[in-house]
């Protein structure tokens, strides 16, 4: 274990300045953002320069499944650049093709093939293309409350607000309801009703839009940052039966899901459901070095056996980022980690989560799987109306920001989006590490509950 250095704020102060004067930030106003400065990580904690340590309920954008600085992946990231930095991806290479093998390894059913991109969204891209192409169709199908990714395709498939600024309409992408019992857009009695009249209103979005245009049903197995809603029994293998009737390429976006998120390699494992195409990024190698991937069915394959596949990136399969994905799922599998993220999310991080539930108004429902929770919360519990209103800027927010901000003063380093908070600590956490983190915020969720009615 590192040492945490002690605190420097003019080299703190400095990284600020630079950050201001050049960097531009995604997703941001750049002029009202004011970025923390860090100074270093190790497994669950982050550090300022002012010396101030975080636990990392959020691993940076859920993602660093192995927590921070793992030595195995960093030993493997350094020995890989010593061997060999970069290769183009026409060429075969030992740590491409293990890694692509650990992958297919570990994907449910036969999706054996692996394409490699640089991250979720490319992976997402590339994943549209290959549905269109194999069925020569052109629309795609996928949910409201999703996100899939920032870049053309993947953006016009998300179906919260950050799609409405580059939503051309023009992108051959039709959003339906996915099941949500808790706001069920189905006037659902509880989960069994909730996935009939889900799976109806698929079919029926099928029907009206035409069967034989459309190429796939793009769904998050469970969706992260849309709420972490865990779908009910039966309904992706519903999905899956209707894809099948009508001749639609199914794929699952396990970009945030995967890679032991859920307490299982892959959270299709949950529902014994195959896609046809399974993206990924994010947990693959916890974001060591930039990655994502496309696992392509045989079917889907053997569609470029002989026909080119009009796809690709200069840095696909890059030797770094495959060096870091084999040491992270080795490290995954000698350690127990993704074992580690189901015990500690069935005996510590849900039972807390509901605990804490019921000292606090403010939170309406709990849910989630292994390190992948949600809180969801609410001004009214009996109503369900949202602590903050959807999309909330500015002071409709500030139930959510006295929130966060409360977290952070208490240590702890919160994923916040809109009305929920959502626990999504490293895959390594351990029991100790989890209950200092509930602590924390069972104290913050305080300041929710002053906004409540």
């Amino acid at each position: 274990m590192s040492v945490q250095p002690s605190p420097d704020p003019a080299a703190g102060a400095a990284v600020k300045a630079a950050d201001r004067a050049h960097v531009f930030h995604s997703w941001s106003a750049q002029g009202l953002i004011d970025p923390l400065a860090v100074a270093g990580a190790e497994g669950s904690y982050f550090w300022d320069y002012d010396g101030n340590r975080y636990l990392d309920f959020s691993c940076q954008l859920v993602n660093t499944n192995i927590g921070h600085q793992h030595p195995k992946v960093v030993a493997a990231i350094q020995e890989q650049a010593a061997k060999l930095c970069t290769i183009a991806p026409g060429f075969a290479v030992d740590v491409r093709s293990e890694a692509a093998r650990l992958i297919a390894e570990r994907t449910p059913g036969d999706l054996d093939k692996i394409f490699f991109t640089n991250g979720g969204a490319e992976a997402v891209e590339n994943a549209v293309r290959m549905a269109r192409l194999h069925t020569g169709r052109p629309k795609v199908l996928s949910a409201y409350r999703s996100y899939h990714g920032a870049t053309a395709a993947a953006i016009n498939l998300t179906g919260d607000p950050r799609r409405w600024a580059s939503d051309t309409a023009s992108a051959g992408v039709v959003h339906f309801w996915a099941p949500f019992p808790y706001r069920s857009p189905f006037h659902s009695d509880g989960e069994r009703q909730e996935c009939e009249r889900a799976l109806r209103h698929l079919e029926d979005t099928i029907a009206f839009e035409g069967p034989q245009t459309i190429a796939a049903v793009v769904l998050e197995t469970i969706p992260g940052t849309a709420g972490i809603m865990v779908p009910p029994p039966g309904y992706l293998a519903g999905v899956r039966e209707i894809c099948d009737r009508y001749g639609i390429v199914f794929v699952l976006d396990e970009v945030m899901a995967g890679f032991g998120r859920t307490g299982h390699w892959f959270a299709a494992d949950h529902f014994g459901v195959v896609p046809d195409l399974l993206t990924f990024a994010k947990g693959v190698n916890s974001g060591y070095v930039p990655l994502g991937g496309v696992a392509i069915s045989a079917e889907i394959a053997a569609t470029f056996d002989q026909r080119p596949y009009p796809g690709g990136l200069t840095y696909s399969g890059h030797p770094l980022a495959c060096a870091s994905a084999v040491a992270t799922i080795n490290a995954m599998a000698e350690e127990g980690i993704v074992e580690n993220a189901a015990a500690i999310g069935e005996n510590v991080i849900g039972p807390g989560l509901r605990e804490i539930a019921e000292r606090h108004p403010s939170v309406g429902e709990v849910r989630g799987l292994g390190v992948f929770w949600a809180l969801d919360l609410v001004r009214d519990e009996r109503t369900r109306e949202p602590l903050v209103p959807y999309n909330a800027s500015g002071p409709d927010n500030q139930p959510m920001a006295d929130f966060a901000a409360a977290c952070k003063r208490g240590g702890l380093w919160p994923f916040v989006n809109m009305n929920r908070t959502h626990v999504v600590p490293p895959c390594t956490i351990t029991e100790a590490e989890a209950k200092e983190g509930l602590a924390i915020l069972d104290e913050a969720l305080n300041a929710a509950d002053a906004h409540t009615a």
